[in-house]
């Protein structure tokens, strides 16, 4: 999955130092036509042509060991781009794409298949001269031929549906010659030259053999610096260094993977896979769950430095995590309804209690941004609400609230209170036996899908809370697999889910609220949005001509959003919790907008010989 797609997707959730190079780049940077070595959204580059390497890489790093991760559940597949079947964790190691996202920067890419890249000068279209040295790891030529087929192949319906949707505006890709493509845009769009170069390069040769849709174990011909060396279906995967790998000098790729062989264990609950990390089975883990950072990463190992507990800020959106509504049920339809199951949750009972205060309440769909819509609507929020507001709640022009809270003034049972008068205007009433029924005697009743044991925790208070409503939550946890099953299909009344976001929001929003979206299945759009505002206004972060328009426009969709009552907010982190035994290294200097796993590429085993052989 492309980089900067998957950091929007993500499931869960230093300052840049160099002022002068940036000028200097900046200078630099050729104007729409011109051949360049990297683009982004906002027409600045950090690092100029012929940069050494990123820098949050190491000159310090040692090639060599292996790294040992863990994952969740299991695989059946060899191709990450369908729909159908789990493909192994960290199968995007096989695979380059046309240019490389720096997390440095809100939204830049450098080449890497790529060596040159023009913007036409129109916009509507962008050329990319391949690097004459690009390989697939059985040694043949990379060429235009194969990004063609890749592009058409990820679009066609053999392909997981969110590639159709995220390259919606790519008309059409043109083989100029043997080293050189241009993708053609169906319309101007800034971001469209950038996220053309997230295309994962394929090898048209294998696929002529191999049908792309085939959900089997057959390995791919990759384009990337690893192989799969082994395999054994649900429980693990080795990926190795691949020795001939054509792009190890490029400055996009210096100081990256430098592991000689990736292995990933498969486990089927979290907790066993902690105390497995503890002792010393896999040698890093990123941990999600408050409570097992609070008081499970302790002891001998800890004390004595041979694990490292650390948390690592990074500078990203948070976006939006909550507990899904899927309007698809005829129960959610009605916003009073929705807003009375929000006002439920205690959030400030749990974080005191559960979470070890270590949380942010989440309040916008673009959390722990500039892009969240504050206080009242600015005329030029206004200027793009205005012609729908006889199709708007009056909220959406008022003050934006924050979600519900008990801290004083302040009280769990005032939110209850109001709840009840919300369930009560929207017609359900209580009956003999205490539980909520409407006018059909239907029984207010809804289930909670988990994926995570480790929720239960948090959903046990919140049922409570419901219960003095007169409505019955049950919540079940299920494995990964019918987990994402069922939400591909999307068969459940509420789930946990988080809607992430970049710095720059683009196309990805389209899968995530956008009418066209809503009974794909596979797709983002989780809620079941069906509303022609959201869509206008989607469309408005789209085709944005400069950050002030997209800034607007997304504080424009926030406020549509949270008046809707689509979700009960829940909270996020500006940091990643991170553990990792002590022979890994990371470069002292953090990127800003990453994930753990992947500035896990630029760490390094120290000594790997002799630091691997002590460990238990």
């Amino acid at each position: 999955m492309p980089y900067r797609l998957l950091l929007k997707l993500w499931k869960q959730i230093p300052v840049l130092s160099g002022g002068a190079l940036l000028l200097v780049s900046m200078l630099l940077l050729p104007t729409p036509g011109q051949a360049a070595h990297g683009i982004s959204l906002d027409g600045q580059l950090k690092y100029p042509a012929h940069f050494t390497r990123f820098d949050y890489t190491s000159a310090d790093a040692v090639v060599g060991g292996t790294l040992t991760l863990h994952a969740l559940g299991g695989f059946d597949k060899m191709n990450p781009y369908t729909l159908k079947g789990t493909a192994p964790d960290m199968l995007n190691l096989l695979f380059e794409t046309i240019t490389l996202p720096s997390m440095d920067e809100p939204f830049a890419h450098y080449g890497l298949v790529a060596q040159d890249i023009q913007v036409a000068a129109d916009g509507l279209s962008v050329t990319y001269q391949l690097h004459p040295q690009a390989r697939f790891s059985d040694g043949s030529p990379v060429t235009a031929d194969d990004l063609a087929f890749s592009f058409n192949m990820l679009k066609s319906d053999q392909a997981h549906p969110l590639y159709q949707s995220y390259w919606q505006d790519v008309r059409t890709a043109v083989v100029l010659d043997p080293h050189r493509i241009r993708f053609e845009f169906a319309q101007k769009n800034r971001e469209l030259p950038l996220i053309t170069g997230e295309l994962p390069v394929l090898s048209r040769a294998f696929f002529a053999k191999q049908p792309f849709d085939k959900a089997d174990l057959t390995v791919p011909i990759g384009s990337g610096p690893y192989v799969v060396e082994s395999f054994d279906p649900g429980k693990t995967i080795t990926y190795r260094r691949n020795p001939n790998y054509w792009g190890w000098n490029l400055p996009v790729r210096r100081g990256m993977f430098n592991f000689d062989r990736i292995v990933i264990k498969y486990f089927k609950d979290p907790v066993v896979a902690l105390e497995g990390f503890k002792a010393g089975e896999f040698d890093f883990i990123f941990e999600n769950n408050s409570k097992q950072w609070a008081r499970d990463y302790v002891g001998e190992k800890f004390d004595q430095g041979r694990i490292r507990k650390e948390p690592l800020p990074h500078k990203q959106g948070a976006g939006m995590q909550g507990w899904i509504f899927n309007l698809r049920r005829p129960i959610f339809q009605d916003k009073r309804v929705r807003q009375a199951l929000t006002l439920a949750l205690d959030f400030e009972w749990s974080n005191e209690n559960l979470f070890h205060n270590q949380y942010r309440r989440s309040d916008s769909y673009f959390s722990n941004s500039e892009l969240a819509a504050r206080g009242s609507p600015t005329p030029e929020e206004l200027a793009l609400l205005e012609p729908f507001r006889a199709q708007l709640d009056p909220a959406v022009f008022q003050t934006v609230e924050p979600p519900p809270s008990t801290a004083p003034p302040g009280s769990l049972r005032t939110n209850l209170r109001q709840a009840a008068a919300l369930l009560k205007e929207a017609g359900w009433q209580v009956g003999a036996d205490g539980l909520l029924v409407n006018a059909s005697g239907q029984p207010f009743k809804i289930e909670m899908l988990l994926a995570s044991s480790a929720f239960e925790r948090v959903m046990a208070p919140y049922t409570a809370n419901l219960k003095k409503l007169g409505v019955e939550l049950s919540y079940r946890t299920v494995d990964l697999s019918l987990f994402q099953r069922r939400m591909d299909n999307f068969d459940y009344d509420m789930i946990v889910n988080t809607f992430p976001q970049s710095q720059s929001p683009g196309n990805e929003q389209r899968d995530m609220w956008h009418s066209s979206s809503a009974n794909v299945h596979g797709s983002r759009n989780a809620i079941g949005l069906q509303n022609p505002v959201v869509d206008a206004l989607v469309d408005k972060i789209i085709y944005a001509e400069n950050r002030r328009q997209l800034i607007t426009a997304c504080r424009a969709l926030d406020r549509v959003l949270l008046a809707g009552h689509y979700l009960v907010p829940n909270w996020y982190l500006d940091y990643h919790r991170v553990a990792y035994w002590s022979q890994l290294k990371h470069p002292e200097q953090l990127p800003l907008y990453y994930l753990p796993d992947s500035w896990l590429m630029a760490w390094w085993i120290q000594e790997p010989a002799a630091t691997q052989a002590a460990k238990p």
